[in-house]
């Protein structure tokens, strides 16, 4: 659990909750602290300016300082909730907001320029018990100073602002903390159940059950989903191939078994004098033929190989249609049996294209014999050119028995053979087909099969024209 992405995202959720929290108390507290008392400071001095500027011309007078000055500096001060002071220039308090006349006191070395930025925090000159926020403004009579005006607000009215408002600023952090267990819900929700679901299927997969499939919801269908559909896509792509291989493995072993049982039934027979010598030569023709059946089959495992080995293809130019004519050339024999002709149709007298020579030749070779098989006697082949778009189209088209249906997806597996295929002739190998589908493959082109049952079959394949 401890390892586990979502135990992982929780303790980096915790671990950013909590320094972001000390960072904002850290660094919040100062900067409000700082902000703050800078901001008292310059409301105190702006007021003490006022109330230096209002009684720059009283400071003589005793009758003033004695009657009206001391009530209305009570009430400015009770406003402010600070202590405000008259200070002469020697530095003796004349008269205090809260105590009226205080003319007997004198403030030890008075320094109304003492100060960073025009106030001070401190006892000011152990005035105070407490720590008091102090500014002053000096009162100007006849060009000169005549006397200062001191307020001091105690400091507890700025750290009481402060904590106020780091209160706020907690509260607000908080909130949002909890708000962003949001993005918490939505994680586990639309990324960690969804991962959790395809880890497990990926497990499943692992110990061979390729079976399972991973279920998402159509809501999850983003990256999750689509990765699941591809999980689920490959584990029945791989159940297919398992039973491809075993369909493989059963087909290589029943197409070697075959002629292999025939092989040494006929040479122990002649061995044990079961043929007689006058027929020896007839059942040593069968095992040739049957070993040349081997030959042939061994040989398109040896093709097919090569080419999904991305074997490397010789490829000239030549003319297509005169590689038809021989090919059908070669088949004469096995035609004139069938009484099967070939009806040509070309689009050019000359069709020249950019290909392996060998291999179209084999192509073809399968094509036309798979036509001769399937036809039915005294029937003609229809073999054709054409040409779209710099390609040449080769059409191979027999009037045979056609292929099933159900079948026609199959056609290009290996060692693939329908029902009718085995009735007629049971020594293909089943490869021809996948040769041919490999080798057009291999050029990078197409083959299309069409066929209805009883009717006939077509196939279509293209190769690059050649540029002269």
């Amino acid at each position: 659990m401890k390892n586990s992405l979502y135990f992982k995202f929780i303790k980096g959720y915790i671990l950013f909750g909590l320094i972001g929290f000390v960072t904002i108390a850290t660094f919040s507290s100062k900067l409000t602290y700082s902000y703050l008392v800078n901001l008292n400071a310059k409301n105190l001095y702006d007021e003490a300016v006022v109330i230096a500027n209002t009684y720059e011309s009283s400071i003589s007078s005793t009758d003033a300082l004695e009657r009206s000055i001391p009530y209305q500096l009570n009430i400015v001060g009770k406003f402010i909730n600070s202590n405000i002071w008259i200070v002469d220039d020697t530095g003796k308090i004349i008269l205090d907001s809260n105590n009226g006349k205080f003319n007997q006191h004198l403030i030890e070395n008075f320094d109304p320029a003492s100060g960073t930025d025009n106030y001070t925090i401190g006892n000011y000159y152990n005035m105070f018990n407490a720590d008091m926020l102090s500014v002053s403004a000096p009162i100007i009579y006849k060009y000169s100073p005549a006397g200062y005006i001191v307020i001091h607000m105690p400091m507890s009215e700025v750290t009481g602002s402060t904590n106020d408002f780091l209160n706020i600023v907690y509260l607000t952090a908080a909130i949002i903390f909890l708000l962003s267990l949001i993005l918490l819900i939505v994680f586990t929700n639309s990324v960690y159940k969804p991962l959790k679901t395809i880890t497990y299927g990926a497990k499943e997969y692992a110990a061979g059950n390729l079976k399972h499939e991973i279920k998402i919801k159509s809501s999850h269908m983003d990256e999750m989903g689509y990765l699941a559909v591809t999980l689920n896509y490959m584990s029945s792509e791989l159940a297919n191939m398992e039973e491809y291989q075993k369909n493989f493995i059963a087909n290589v072993s029943h197409d070697f078994r075959s002629p292999l049982t025939s092989i040494k039934g006929y040479l122990t027979a002649i061995l044990d004098g079961t043929i007689p010598p006058e027929m020896q030569e007839k059942y040593i023709q069968r095992v040739i033929s049957e070993t040349e059946r081997l030959n042939k089959l061994t040989e398109g495992m040896i093709t097919l190989n090569s080419l999904n080995s991305k074997g490397l293809l010789n490829k000239s130019n030549f003319d297509i249609n005169r590689t038809i004519k021989d090919v059908c050339a070669s088949n004469e024999n096995i035609c004139t049996k069938k009484n099967i002709s070939f009806e040509l149709t070309f689009a050019a007298e000359t069709e020249m294209v950019f290909a392996d020579y060998g291999k179209i030749q084999q192509v073809l070779y399968n094509l036309i014999d798979n036509a001769i098989k399937f036809s039915k006697n005294n029937s003609t082949i229809y073999i054709s050119t054409s040409m779209r778009q710099k390609k040449v189209f080769i059409s191979v088209k027999d009037t045979g028995c056609g292929i099933p249906k159900d079948s026609i997806k199959k056609i290009w597996d290996r060692f693939y053979k329908s029902d009718s295929s085995r009735g007629k002739d049971k020594k293909g190998t089943g490869l021809g087909l996948s040769i041919v589908k490999e080798i057009i493959s291999a050029h990078n082109e197409h083959i299309d099969v069409i066929s209805t049952e009883n009717v006939g079959t077509e196939f279509i394949f293209s190769l690059p024209s050649a540029e002269l």
